[in-house]
Formats: structure tokens, sequence, C-alpha cells
């Protein structure tokens, strides 16, 4: 496994691949990034550890990236958020790996299309946003310009432990980003608008909505709450805060769209 790109992101990607006896070679641009890694990837493998996970892969540091790459079976990149810099990490991840190998971009936020722009062979570079720490947060958000591509790299995640989300298009911010900003950009309104202290708005969504949204989303969630008839039940009983179809932003129309999948 070739990890490139060793900050807090990285070293938790090194550590998941330890611990289930993948030998990791690392490689970083900053100066005594070794140390450095050793560090976070022995904290993260003493959390592990705890977790039953203690295989023991063997971990390198390079100091070129051709010998992280060499070899390699599978490539994690994680460097900077900056477009310029990922297309240029991109490319020559893929210049260098060998044929067939995945490069697993983890960009929070970034299109998978500008950012392979560069890449002689985009087919193989995905996008594979982690949670943060990948090593104890399971989800993965998967967006591939090869169908065939993306389900193989959602079985080599989900044999991790991980669960692999893939997407049918390319969305600026993913899935989860774009959900956890919407509902951010909500709590900071209604401290704004004096509506309760910041203390007890986080406390609202941890004691309430928060615990049933660790075991279901949020169509889940209002699937059951309409009881035998589901969502559409839901919706046609109205009234805040059921998704009545014409409350939806972008009009009725959206929001019929949306109760079609569901019976």
């Amino acid at each position: 496994m070739a990890v490139v790109g060793c900050g807090t992101l990285g070293a938790s990607w090194a550590a998941l691949f330890l611990a289930h006896g993948f030998d990791v070679a690392a490689y970083d641009t900053a100066p005594g990034f070794a140390d450095r890694l050793r560090a976070s990837v022995a904290h993260a493998l003493g959390q592990l550890g705890e977790l039953g996970l203690r295989g023991r892969g063997r971990l390198e540091t390079c100091t070129a990236i051709e010998a992280a790459v060499s070899g390699a079976i599978f490539v994690q990149e994680n460097a900077p958020e900056d477009e310029a810099v990922k297309r240029a990490v991109l490319a020559e991840l893929d210049a260098r790996a060998a044929p067939g190998v995945i490069v697993a971009s983890s960009t929070s936020a970034m299109l998978r299309s500008r950012i392979v722009a560069e890449c002689r062979t985009p087919e193989r570079v995905i996008v594979a946003h982690p949670f943060h720490p990948p090593h104890l947060v399971p989800l993965v958000e998967i967006v591939a310009g090869d169908p065939a591509t993306g389900e193989r790299a959602a079985a080599f995640y989900a044999r991790l432990g991980r669960r692999p989300v893939i997407l049918r298009r390319e969305m600026p911010g993913h899935v989860a980003n774009r959900l956890a900003s919407a509902l951010y950009r909500e709590a900071v309104n209604l401290v704004a608008e004096g509506v309760a202290s910041v203390a007890d708005i986080d406390a609202a969504l941890c004691n309430g909505p928060g615990l049933r949204w660790a075991a279901m989303g949020p169509h889940m969630t209002y699937h059951l709450g309409g009881g035998a008839g589901g969502i559409p039940h839901a919706a046609r009983a109205g009234g805040p805060p059921r998704p009545r179809a014409d409350r939806y932003p972008e009009g009725p129309d959206r929001g019929r769209r949306i109760l079609e999948h569901f019976p």
C-alpha cells in the first residue's frame, strides 16, 4: 500500500492499512515527516488494538514518491486541498503506479473530473473521501469515472471494515459534507437569530435527532415516522418539520420526484 501525503489523514489511513496486515510505503514532502508519522500511527494502532484489530504490517517511510509507489497494490493520496497540487500529484502517481492499480484521492470537496485532468489513465483514479479519522469512522465516499473501478474500490474498503458509498455523479463536497454544511448553516443561523445558546443548540442535536441519525438517515427517519404509509403519508400529513413536497426549495416537482422513490 502506498500512502502519499502523511498529515493526520494520511497517518490515519496508514494505521488502518497496517492494522489489517498490509505493508505501507509512505511519502510526504514535509521535512521530518517520518518521525511525526510513526508517532501518529503508533497512537492510532493502539486505538485499533483496543477494537480487536492487531494486524501488524510493516511501515516504510520513503524519501521519493517513486519509491513509495513502486510495487504498491493500492495508492491513497492525501495531498493538501489545493486543486493545482492535487492535479500534479495525481498525474505523477498515475504515471508511476503499476497498470491497473487504483489511485484514490481523499479530497473532501473537489470534483474528480477536475483533479484527474492531467492524468494519462484517469479511469483508474477515483475520489475516496473518508470521514476523519478514517481508522475509526467507517464512511468512504467514492466517485469513479469507471463503474467497475468504483466497485473494485468499494470492495477493497469494505474488506477494511469501512462503509463505502458510491456517488452516481460527482458533486462538490460529495454527500456527507454537504449534509453537514447544511445543518451547520442552520445552527449558525439559530445563534444569529437569538433562538438559543450555542451549547443548547448542540444539546438539542446530540440528545434528539443525532441519536436517531447514528442508526438511520433523514429519509428512513421520515419513512418510519409516516407509519404504515411511510414517507408519502408523512408528506401528505404536512406540518413542519415533515418534508411536504411543496416546501422543497426547488418546488413541488422536485418533492414529488423524491417521494416516488418510496412505496
